[in-house]
């Protein structure tokens, strides 16, 4: 018997319901997550989510059959997670595309939708393998941590509020103690060295992210940070 006869034979042995089904609950599975980041108007939407967790099932699919198929053929035996493992790193990239970082106030974007791109391909991998009931408890979990958790982290960030700072500091040398101050003492998120923008030698510039209680107001902040030692001025950034 040929290959092709052998492919052939495969094929009407195998229960088609069972692969249509498999893909069709991807399809789902992903559309469901996508649904919710359609909704608050992220970059990656249902279609997108759809065709990631849809693709990575098909992967699955062929994994399978593949690996029979070689076994029945060639008494090869082959390792089905192969592909799936593929589809696992190269949705990164993806999911890359997706994060934004908005130099006006140094925010980064799109991490929880490239995060969830990446759940998306391991569910679609999950019911591609038939393991249905892990596949869309992990959805559920997915679209509550997406919902719900959005709302908690509201709330706690609605009690704190992010101011983008530029300090010129004397010389590099005050450089660590400033970190340290700013790390310790404003919950920096982000620090970076600059070109000092009076263009002074030896002044050299940071620009940091830092956390402060709501209620605290930014103009005696910032008028607090140019009184410290080693800082030459502060100022906010937009």
């Amino acid at each position: 018997m040929g290959l092709w006869e052998t492919v052939e034979t495969y094929l009407k042995e195998n229960d088609f319901v069972e692969m249509l089904v498999r893909v069709l609950l991807a399809a789902l599975a992903g559309g469901l997550i996508g649904t919710e980041r359609e909704y608050h108007g992220r970059a990656a939407g249902m279609r997108t989510h759809m065709m990631v967790s849809l693709g990575a099932a098909l992967t699955a699919i062929i994994g399978i059959s593949l690996s029979v198929l070689m076994y029945e053929t060639y008494g090869v035996t082959s390792d089905i997670q192969r592909t799936g493992a593929q589809v696992m790193s190269g949705v990164g990239f993806l999911g890359a595309g997706c994060i934004l970082l908005k130099k006006g106030n140094s925010r980064v974007t799109g991490l929880t939708t490239a995060a969830g791109l990446w759940a998306t391909a391991a569910i679609g991998l999950a019911v591609g393998y038939g393991l249905y009931v892990p596949a869309f408890i992990t959805v559920i979990i997915v679209v509550l941590a997406f919902t719900l958790m959005t709302r908690v982290e509201g709330l706690v960030n609605h009690k704190r509020q992010r101011l983008f700072i530029y300090l010129e500091l004397d010389s590099v040398e005050s450089v660590k103690v400033m970190i340290d101050l700013l790390s310790e003492k404003y919950g920096a998120i982000e620090i970076n060295v600059t070109q000092a923008r009076s263009h002074t030698t030896p002044h050299v510039g940071m620009e940091a992210l830092i956390r402060l209680p709501a209620k605290v107001s930014v103009k005696k902040k910032i008028d607090k940070l140019q009184s410290l030692d080693h800082v030459v001025f502060a100022l906010q950034i937009n």
